[in-house]
């Protein structure tokens, strides 16, 4: 009997900011893998039976290589279980939802996708973000590829 994974986006910290379709899977999960950037409070939402796990990562300091946690979330789906990947924000902005989706696609375990708020596109709606009184907003990444490292940054026409 297979089970199945969900890549579910927890939102920008707020548990209230979680969508609805995300909080209704976690309450049916039966594993829940969660990252660091996810609000602790948001696994009591969980049924209290399911099984957590940490996977947190943070700059050089890994709980677990990803493609461990892509084979953690392939071996508990083929268990028959409900999974659910918990992650900050939203699983394919600056996350490896897609390197987690391509595996468990690899692997043949059913998954789905459910979005979550980033906090990429959170921020700009803060009430400062008026058009009349703001210049653009640009969302970057804290990483870059080695190829970028003569990259002339930041350009010129960004005015600190």
């Amino acid at each position: 009997m297979k089970g199945s994974v969900a890549l579910v986006g927890a939102g920008p910290g707020d548990p209230g900011l979680m969508t609805v379709r995300g909080l209704a899977t976690l309450r049916r999960a039966e594993v829940v893998v969660y990252d660091r950037l996810i609000d602790p409070r948001l696994l009591d939402e969980a049924p209290a039976r399911a099984l957590r796990v940490f996977v947190g990562k943070a700059s050089g300091a890994h709980t677990l290589p990803q493609d461990e946690i892509n084979a953690l979330l392939v071996a508990h789906a083929r268990r028959g279980r409900r999974v659910v990947r918990l992650k900050g924000g939203d699983p394919y902005v600056f996350g490896r939802g897609g390197e987690e989706a391509a595996a468990l696609a690899a692997a043949g375990i059913p998954f789905e996708v459910v979005p979550g708020v980033s906090s990429a596109v959170a921020a700009p709606a803060a009430p400062s973000r008026r058009r009349s009184r703001s210049s653009p907003a640009t969302r970057t990444s804290e990483r870059r590829p080695r190829a970028w490292t003569g990259l002339d940054w930041p350009p010129p026409w960004i005015r600190w």
